[in-house]
């Protein structure tokens, strides 16, 4: 016989939630307690090891060394050791040097007006202003030569190309191959004429709407560099126009350029060839800058693309970009007055480059005498920009834009080349904004007397006032 037994006593349903919450906090309070007992006692125990044991047995030797000689110099000592081969490191030297950071632009107040918000800005720029085919850009800002290959994938070239077109502006191919739908995708595109041999035929040349003639690079001079055989796959091995194990090489010179007469020869044949479109060299800057420009402007080029010290490559040795070359700041200063001095500033375009990544910074290298900047790691930032998180946490964020990165498949090609755009337009209007505030309505109105120099160097080296110094009202 079966017996009714007492139906079970229900908690209400708050009162029940309450408990568990309850009971949660008081874990969490218990693991708390006891999570922080174990790192006070691990603490204690390590800052009482670091206090008292002598250095020969102390890690704080490790911290006091790293601080003395730089985290950067002991990682690439250790690579060294590893491999007992050439450092290759990328995106240029960490090294600070004298730089653009040390100039400040002027307000326009009172003794000279700003600008009314009304008025048009004028930011195009001409490259190859008595060539027969000028290019007209509508701002200062070109994305600087990032070789296909060598470099960048072929995705990430056709979105710079599109970004820069979005944005009214030219792109370069750097010294790789040539990319047929690179030149579909760029409105304006800068052929780099290589020390290599590939993609030079008249075929290819004909596409330009520019070319520059690669003498040097901020980052790496005129020192050959190779991409060796075991690196080039079947369809890298055709358009660098090289054999099975043969390697692709950029020679430390020019090809048959053994004299400025041969230079010379060069921009006039690469002239008549492309009928007219602007023909530039590019050049890393020494101690002798001024006469390599003077051996520049005699070989009749309509334009010259100068690096700083500070530039940037895909990689090469740290000695290169550590200890090479003069800082950028001196160099558009220099190279800006060279120009000026020798009356070929109405032939000669300027194009400045090496570690601009600002508004500030570009409206500074054009007020110290460059006509345009080029701009090579700031444009791989904002072309990958978010599409980083393909990469990340586990593979460098460049892992999305090498032409043998590991989630290079990954990135969207549109995104990309809208990112670019945005960077270009909104940088480009920063740019306005700073003429406004000098008073002026053109960029090609702006120099050095919008400057003022904050160290007594940078002043002397840009012949710029410096800001200590009281101008007399009078």
């Amino acid at each position: 016989m079966f017996t009714k037994s007492k139906p079970p006593r229900l908690i209400p349903g708050s009162l029940g939630l309450g408990i568990g919450i309850a009971a949660a906090a008081l874990g969490g309070l218990g693991l708390k307690y006891l999570g922080r007992k174990t790192i006070e006692k691990f603490s204690r125990s390590a800052i009482h090891t670091i206090m008292t044991d002598l250095y020969n047995e102390n890690i704080w030797e490790f911290i006091s060394a790293t601080t003395r000689v730089g985290p950067q110099t002991i990682v690439e000592a250790n690579m060294r050791a590893e491999e007992g081969k050439v450092v290759n490191r990328p995106l240029g030297t960490p090294r600070k040097f004298p730089s653009l950071d040390s100039l400040m632009f002027t307000f326009a107040q009172l003794a000279k007006l700003p600008t009314p918000g009304d008025v048009p800005i004028d930011t195009s720029v001409i490259i190859g202003k008595k060539a027969a085919k000028p290019m007209l850009l509508k701002t200062p800002i070109i994305v600087s030569g990032m070789a296909y290959g060598y470099a960048l994938s072929e995705k990430f070239k056709i979105a710079l190309a599109k970004g820069a077109a979005m944005a009214g502006t030219a792109t370069n191919t750097g010294e790789g191959p040539f990319l047929p739908k690179e030149r579909k995708a760029a409105k304006y595109l800068i052929l780099q004429y290589n020390r290599g041999h590939w993609s030079k035929s008249i075929e290819i040349l004909k596409q330009a709407d520019a070319i520059e003639i690669q003498i040097g690079q901020g980052a790496i001079g005129g020192v050959a560099h190779t991409l060796s055989a075991n690196l080039l796959d079947k369809r890298l091995r055709a358009q660098f126009q090289v054999a099975p194990g043969e390697d692709a090489v950029v020679h430390s010179r020019q090809p048959g350029i053994n004299s400025p007469k041969k230079l010379r020869q060069l921009v006039n044949e690469l002239r008549e060839i492309t009928e007219g479109v602007p023909i530039g060299v590019k050049m890393g800057a020494g101690k002798n800058l001024e006469h390599d420009l003077d051996l520049a402007v005699e070989s009749g080029v309509d334009f010259i693309a100068v690096e700083g010290a500070e530039a940037a490559t895909k990689g090469s040795p740290p000695i290169l970009q550590d200890d090479f070359g003069l800082p950028t700041v001196f160099t558009i200063a220099r190279a800006g007055k060279f120009l000026a001095e020798s009356d070929v500033k109405d032939r000669v375009s300027l194009i400045a480059a090496g570690k601009l990544n600002t508004p500030g910074d570009f409206l500074k290298a054009i007020a110290l005498g460059a006509d345009a900047v080029y701009i090579g790691t700031m444009a791989l930032f904002a072309t990958a920009h978010t599409q980083v998180l393909k990469a990340l946490p586990f593979e460098p964020p460049t892992q999305v834009a090498w032409y043998d990165g590991k989630v290079q498949h990954k990135f969207n090609v549109e995104e990309g080349a809208k990112s670019l755009a945005r960077f270009i337009n909104s940088c480009t209007a920063e740019i306005q904004e700073g003429i406004i505030a000098l008073g002026k309505t053109s960029l090609h109105r702006v120099n050095k007397e919008d400057l003022i120099a904050l160290d007594p160097i940078v002043a002397e080296a840009t012949g710029v006032e410096p800001a200590y110094r009281p101008k007399s009202v009078y």
